[in-house]
């Protein structure tokens, strides 16, 4: 029988695993504990990607204690005991080794596991709740002593202002400085978020959505590019791209999760007016008021800038020319960045740069929830 100290580490660390956050976690612990996603499983042993260092490999002994447990699980003591033909590829695991494995081998001592399925399950309830009792911007300013942070959400005459309420109890998480992933986000106090940095929060929100208490916020420090396309790399996921603003050459590194999207012509024109303040608006009978219609009309999103770019086709990195002009939320960062969100077909909004900056600034935290459980 397990001791109960024991049994209180792996509570913690168990729901670690079913909400996804244990990268970051593992990282910092000494290398006694795996954790990531099941690859393979063959005979008794596991092939494990990890969060942090690439793939392991773990023999399972008969001797190992394996557990499941569903993401949200608080308790260890109900959770479910498990074969180990009952591990699947694409489960998430999290395997104490055992310190006694004999010499270049490592051996499972305990693994706690969460089904794919019930992961999935959970991370779709999050992005729905997130997308329901959320809201998005740019910080405006904080009042560390009194809790209160002012954003700007939305562009051109979507534009408005939230307030954002923290309490004792709010869970507060910044982006690491490299990172695009809300998995490898850390725990941070509200003094490390600045005016211009991107925030969501999710909560309680006022009746016309000006106000939130929040239950959870997730803040970080991004880069605005706005420039031409000097070279292409797919083979690298790379391009590089000449900022209109330095004047200098930036290295972009595209991942998977990077969100790639080009404006059609007429949508492009119509959002560049919108953001100008002048006609070629949702009601616009014009060439961009076509688009709308053809794309939804009047129905849900078709007023709002970020739903239109959502509607946008995705791209992918060998779609982009050279010469052709980009905008970009990236991570922060002077010569090399990752893309968080890239649009191409963008010429008509660099008419607009002040409003069209803002505007994609706002769709990289509104496209939908942060990856909570990735």
């Amino acid at each position: 029988m397990k001791s109960k100290s024991l049994n209180r580490v792996f509570i913690s660390l168990a729901l670690m695993i079913a909400f996804s956050v244990c990268g970051s976690f593992a990282s910092a612990q000494a290398p006694s504990r795996i954790v990531g996603t099941i690859t393979a499983v063959s005979g008794n042993t596991l092939t494990i990607k990890t969060d942090g260092d690439g793939e392991r490999q773990v023999v399972v002994p008969t001797t190992a204690t394996l557990k499941r447990v569903v993401p949200g699980q608080k308790d260890l003591s109900t959770a479910e005991t498990i074969q180990f033909s009952d591990l699947a590829i694409g489960d998430r695991a999290l395997v104490k080794l055992d310190p006694d494995s004999p010499a270049g081998t490592s051996e499972a001592q305990q693994i706690i596991a969460v089904k794919q399925a019930d992961l999935a399950q959970k991370q779709q309830k999050d992005r729905e709740d997130w997308q329901r009792r959320g809201v998005g911007g740019l910080v405006k300013s904080v009042d560390a002593a009194s809790g209160v942070i002012v954003l700007s959400s939305g562009a051109g005459v979507t534009a408005k202002t939230i307030t954002v309420h923290i309490t004792r109890t709010t869970i507060l998480k910044r982006y690491a400085p490299t990172s695009v992933r809300f998995d490898a986000a850390l725990p941070a106090p509200i003094d490390a978020i600045h005016p211009g940095d991107q925030l969501r929060a999710r909560g309680t929100k006022d009746a016309d959505g000006t106000g939130i208490v929040a239950e959870e916020v997730i803040s970080g420090s991004f880069r605005n590019i706005a420039g031409t396309v000097a070279s292409l790399d797919p083979a690298g996921s790379t391009l590089a791209v000449k900022d209109l603003a330095t004047k200098k050459l930036v290295t972009i590194h595209i991942t998977g999760e990077a969100q790639m999207r080009r404006l059609p012509d007429r949508m492009a024109a119509m959002l560049a007016a919108r953001l100008k303040g002048t006609a070629g608006g949702a009601g616009s009978q014009g060439s961009g008021g076509q688009w709308a219609g053809q794309n939804g009309g009047q129905g849900q999103g078709a007023g709002d800038p970020q739903q239109m770019l959502n509607r946008a086709p995705a791209i992918q990195l060998g779609d982009l020319q050279k010469g052709e002009a980009v905008m970009l939320v990236s991570t922060d960062g002077t010569t090399e960045v990752t893309a968080i969100t890239l649009l191409a077909g963008v010429e008509p909004l660099l008419e607009a740069p002040a409003a069209s900056r803002d505007l994609l600034a706002n769709w990289s935290m509104n496209t939908s929830a942060p990856d909570v459980a990735q």
